[in-house]
C-alpha cells in the first residue's frame, strides 16, 4: 500500500549549497539546486531516492548557492523549472539553455496545484532581482522553507505560521560576524534588512510563527565562516526554552549539513 505522506529531506544546506527534496505519492520535487547535478544525485542516493523520479524544480532566486546544478538537471532529467520572470531572466545567463517547454513562471503570492501538491509562494527581503521561498502543502500537512531574508515580514509570518515543519535559516553567529575576518561593507550587507537572518533573529522568527502543528524544525544556510551547528542549535534553543517553548518535547530541533544529508522524514 502506497503511504499519503509528505516525505522532506534537506539534502545541503549553507553558504556555499542549498537542496532540499519533497515527496508526495504522485510528486518528487526539489527545491533549488545549490550543487552539481553528480552531488545532487549521490544525496539523493544517500536517502535512497533516484534522481530520475525528480519531476520538478522550484528555485527561489538565482544566487550560485541556489542554481548551480539548475541548468544541468532541466537538461539531463527532463525536470520543469519553475521561478518568477525577474528571477528567470537573472538566471539564464548563468545556467546555460534550458529548453522552453520546461520554462515555468510562478510569481510569488499564488498558490500553484501539482496534483496532490500545492505550493504557495512568497516573497523576502534579499539582495537578489526577487527572490521568493514556499509552502509545500499536502494530505493536511505543510513544509516551509524560509532562508535568505533579512527580515520576516508581518505577511510572511501569517503566510506560514503552525507549519508542520520549517526549513529556516540562521546563518550566522552576530558576535562571531562583527569580529570576524569579512570586510566591513559585507558585514553591513549580511546585517542588512536584505542580507540574512542570525541564529537570534532565527528563533525570534520561530517564537512567532510555530503552533501546535509544528513538530519539524531545520536549522538552515548556516555561514563556514561566521556560525557552527553547535552555536546555532544553542542559541534556537535556549531562546524557545527561556520563552517557555517544548524543545524536544512539542518538536524537535534538527541540524543541516553542507554535505550530509539528513535522513527523509515523513511530516
Amino acid at each position: 500500500m502506497v503511504s499519503d505522506d509528505l516525505k522532506i529531506s534537506v539534502l545541503a544546506s549553507s553558504s556555499s549549497g542549498n537542496v532540499t527534496y519533497i515527496e508526495t505519492p504522485k510528486h518528487h520535487v526539489l527545491v533549488d539546486a545549490g550543487m552539481s547535478g553528480k552531488k545532487i544525485k549521490e544525496s539523493l542516493a544517500s536517502v535512497g531516492k533516484d534522481i530520475n523520479t525528480i519531476d520538478s524544480l522550484f528555485v527561489t532566486h538565482e544566487h550560485s548557492d541556489h542554481i548551480k546544478g539548475v541548468g544541468v538537471l532541466a537538461r539531463r532529467y527532463d525536470l520543469n523549472v519553475y521561478a518568477n520572470k525577474k528571477t528567470w531572466d537573472a538566471m539564464m545567463p548563468k545556467i546555460g539553455k534550458v529548453p522552453e517547454e520546461k520554462i515555468n513562471l510562478f510569481e510569488h503570492n499564488k498558490v500553484m496545484t501539482l496534483d496532490d501538491l500545492d505550493i504557495e509562494s512568497f516573497a523576502v527581503s534579499h539582495d537578489a532581482a526577487d527572490p521568493q521561498f514556499y509552502k509545500f502543502y499536502h494530505n493536511g500537512k505543510e513544509f516551509v522553507i524560509l532562508t535568505d531574508t533579512g527580515y520576516v515580514s508581518e505577511r510572511v509570518q501569517k503566510t506560514i505560521e503552525n507549519a508542520d515543519g520549517y526549513l529556516l535559516e540562521c546563518n550566522h553567529d552576530v558576535e562571531m560576524l562583527r569580529n570576524g575576518m569579512y570586510p566591513w561593507p559585507l558585514k553591513q550587507r549580511i546585517l542588512s534588512e536584505k542580507g540574512h537572518l542570525s541564529n537570534d533573529d532565527g528563533a525570534h522568527t520561530l517564537m512567532d510563527v510555530i503552533g501546535n502543528n509544528t513538530k519539524q524544525i531545520y536549522l538552515g544556510h548556516l555561514s563556514h565562516e561566521n556560525n557552527t551547528k553547535k552555536a546555532a542549535h544553542t542559541a534556537v534553543a535556549d531562546i524557545l526554552e527561556d520563552h517557555d517553548f517544548g524543545v524536544e518535547h512539542d518538536f524537535s530541533i534538527h541540524d543541516t549539513d553542507p554535505a550530509i544529508a539528513d535522513p527523509l522524514m515523513t511530516l
